[in-house]
């Protein structure tokens, strides 16, 4: 019997975003130098590249993989629990917004349901504990991948090929890697933008969600933790028409305080504006399949779905966890991460749970999109049934905290 040690395998990732490091950490974690893992993304080479604005509702799944990461500890003294939910539903110009539903924000004895992570000290994060487990970090895209008889070959500008087992295409929603293999894509456009911004107020927010529901879409106030010109600070993720958008932030900073006035209210004092505000556009869309010969996809090249319940980042996580789980247990096997049993085993993990989620972001929006008399009288009073009825509000809540149904195991806050 032979003595030398087997070869390591080799994975590329291509996409340094959020789930694409979570995915490459767990690996090196969970398999050390069995594995070898480069992630691509030329924003590692750039040291005025923009720090990512947005704020993220981390359920609390997604905490627990976190925190078996060892990442969560770096990021949970800037993390804002969310202690409560309330969603109102009301016309622009109502003068009072009655709360149809409120959800208390613990799952079990001092765990929220989630908690509000600034996405640029997440990702910060998550590097370090990468390059500390041992990823490489190549500051450049890969421009293709090629898939051979044993090996895939990820291409890069320079010349250079890394030869790997396994790409794993985590480049963005217009996934060159995903079109360059032949993957089709069901989806549409929205004719919304989400608008989002750091708003500064006088009032403690006392950990409170807000989700207004509003004809051209809802408009959720995040809590954030203390900070800000005023003392006290929160997220907003503006859903507005498409058309009416250039108009809206095309003033001035005034103009655009305005606006954002009118919609949060002045429950909680004054408010200024601590960040611009940054339209992006909305859309919903899935790929045909989760993988090709030797090429798996994760995270928005997999999947989009509209932000109304705050899951973008959460299910793109549970990607992550699960892709994880299928490739350690392929390569504690001895079998190939590029063959058909991981990419069988990913496709079967995550193609019921994706749509689903779709599906339901899909339908709340065109729901809560209309301001048509009878739909507005009807899903008030689906609302205000819900909120007398604790069982079906914690199954909701249980939900929103992705602990319902089968986690994988990171998602559960155990080891792979």
């Amino acid at each position: 019997m032979s003595g030398r040690r087997a070869a390591a395998r080799e994975i590329v990732v291509a996409g340094g975003g959020l789930p694409g490091l979570a995915l490459a950490l767990a690996l090196r974690q969970t398999l050390g130098e069995a594995v070898r893992i480069t992630v691509c993304d030329p924003a590692f080479g750039r040291a005025d590249a923009p720090r990512d604005l947005r704020a993220y509702a981390v359920a609390a799944a997604a905490r627990r993989m976190l925190a078996r990461l060892g990442v969560w500890d770096a990021v949970s003294a800037s993390a804002q629990p969310i202690r409560e939910m309330v969603i109102t539903d009301s016309r622009l110009a109502d003068p009072v917004r009655p709360t149809f539903l409120t959800f208390e924000g613990e799952v079990a004895e001092g765990e929220p349901f989630a908690h509000m992570v600034e996405g640029g000290g997440l990702l910060a994060a998550l590097r370090d504990a990468a390059v500390a487990a041992g990823v490489v970090l190549e500051a450049s895209p890969v421009q293709a991948a090629v898939a051979e008889a044993d090996r895939i070959v990820a291409r890069l500008p320079d010349g250079r090929a890394l030869r790997a087992d396994l790409v794993v295409a985590a480049d963005g929603a217009r996934s060159r890697l995903r079109d360059a293999a032949g993957i089709g894509w069901v989806g549409w456009s929205y004719p919304q933008s989400g608008i989002v911004a750091t708003v500064a107020h006088e009032r403690d927010h006392e950990g409170r969600a807000i989700e207004h529901f509003l004809p051209s879409g809802p408009f959720a106030v995040l809590p954030l933790p203390p900070g800000g010109s005023l003392g006290h600070r929160s997220s907003i993720v503006w859903t507005e028409r498409q058309a009416d958008v250039p108009a809206l932030l095309g003033g001035g900073p005034e103009e655009a305080l305005m606006e954002v006035e009118r919609r949060f209210g002045l429950a909680l004092g004054r408010i200024a504006l601590e960040s611009p505000l940054k339209a992006y556009p909305l859309a919903f869309g899935i790929a045909r399949r989760f993988g090709a010969r030797r090429l798996l996809l994760l995270g928005d090249a997999a999947h989009v779905i509209h932000p109304i319940a705050g899951q973008g980042l959460n299910l793109g996580l549970r990607s992550a966890a699960a892709l994880a789980e299928s490739l350690a247990d392929t390569m504690r096997l001895g079998l190939d991460p590029g063959g058909p049993e991981a990419l069988e085993a990913y496709e079967r993990s995550r193609r019921f749970d994706t749509l689903a989620m779709g599906a339901a972001t899909d339908g709340l929006n065109r729901l809560f999109s209309t301001d048509a008399l009878p739909v507005r009288l009807a899903r008030d009073l689906g609302l205000g049934l819900v909120d007398r009825m604790p069982g079906l509000k914690r199954l909701f809540i249980r939900e929103a905290a992705g602990l319902r149904g089968r986690q994988p195991r990171l998602m559960r806050g155990e080891a792979l």
